[in-house]
């Protein structure tokens, strides 16, 4: 069995689209379009009812998503199994958002190598949709998200509650000098929401970056202001390169790992103890920021975007 025709399948039965599929897998609809042909044909039976609509799974493709899932997993496991150097014994693929590697991810891999010295570990960046890609066919274990997706195979929780918080890079920030400075970082669509009906001013600044906590970088360079990372952000703040706008309010987001359900058990207990610790450490410096924020504000509560209060 090919393995490319069974990641496209699995992809088309994932968006339900071959123009969906087509995008994710970067290839072109006609391609996509000729993986399933071929499968269907060494099938002999067709995998997808088309129409204008898009793609919806026949009960034969609804049987075969099962297998297709499980020669991945098989494929995968083979091909990393052959790729650990000597000395190591386990292997571990762990993906994350560019976002949550800093201060996260990085100090995860750290705990892991002191906690198991035999575990070959892999790191891999990507959107949500690459890394959930990732996830379904094998090639990762886990992956740290924002806005996870939930497919067979697949199990999530909450690790970590981040607090988007809006930052300047000139010292005495205040609401009323941010505006001709101010940059919209796209945290998806509750921030968006919560974000216009709280900040109508700050709606349409006409510059917006879709690039998480990378959007830092360019803020720091600028003279510019953005909702940004608490946990990310601490060294930029303790460095006096980036300042807190007192009074701003903040936004809570919520961290996730979404992990493989057939991961090795006695990795998968060892990564989660470490990942608890690491987690804590994170919470830490987001409360020290938040605390710093509390100290500069005038008000007695910090309000949240479009919910409720965090007290002094």
């Amino acid at each position: 069995m090919d393995i490319t025709l069974l990641k496209t399948f699995l992809e088309v039965a994932a968006t339900g689209s071959f123009v969906s599929a087509s995008e994710r897998l970067y290839v072109t609809q006609s391609a996509v379009s000729l993986r399933i042909q071929r499968l269907e044909d060494s099938l002999g039976k067709p995998m997808f009812v088309r129409s204008k609509a898009g793609a919806e799974l026949t009960n034969a493709g609804r049987e075969f998503e099962r297998y297709a899932l499980s020669l991945l997993r098989v494929w995968e496991e083979a091909r990393q199994q052959v790729a650990i150097p000597e000395g190591f014994t386990r292997s571990f693929t762990i993906g994350a958002q560019y976002s949550l590697w800093p201060r996260l991810g990085f100090r995860w891999i750290d705990g892991l190598r002191i906690a198991m010295p035999d575990l070959n570990i892999r790191a891999e960046l990507g959107m949500p949709d690459r890394l959930t890609r990732f996830l379904i066919e094998g090639i990762m274990h886990v992956g740290l998200l924002y806005m996870p997706q939930i497919r067979p195979g697949l199990s999530a929780e909450e690790i970590l509650e981040e607090e988007l918080v809006l930052v300047a890079s000139w010292s005495a920030p205040t609401m009323d000098n941010i505006r001709d400075h101010y940059v919209f970082v796209d945290w998806g669509a509750e921030f968006v929401g919560a974000h216009a009906l709280a900040l109508p001013e700050l709606t349409n600044p006409g510059l917006t970056l879709s690039l998480g906590a990378m959007g830092a970088e360019f803020i720091v360079n600028r003279k510019a202001a953005a909702y940004l990372p608490a946990r990310y952000i601490k060294r930029y703040l303790d460095a006096g390169l980036l300042h807190l706008v007192p009074d701003a309010p903040r936004f809570p987001y919520p961290v996730w790992a979404v992990w493989r359900d057939d991961l090795d058990p006695v990795v998968r207990q060892t990564a989660v103890r470490v990942l608890s610790q690491v987690c804590k450490d994170a919470e830490a410096d987001s409360e020290a920021v938040m605390d710093q924020l509390k100290e500069i504000s005038e008000e007695a509560e910090i309000e949240i975007l479009g919910g409720n209060n965090l007290s002094g």
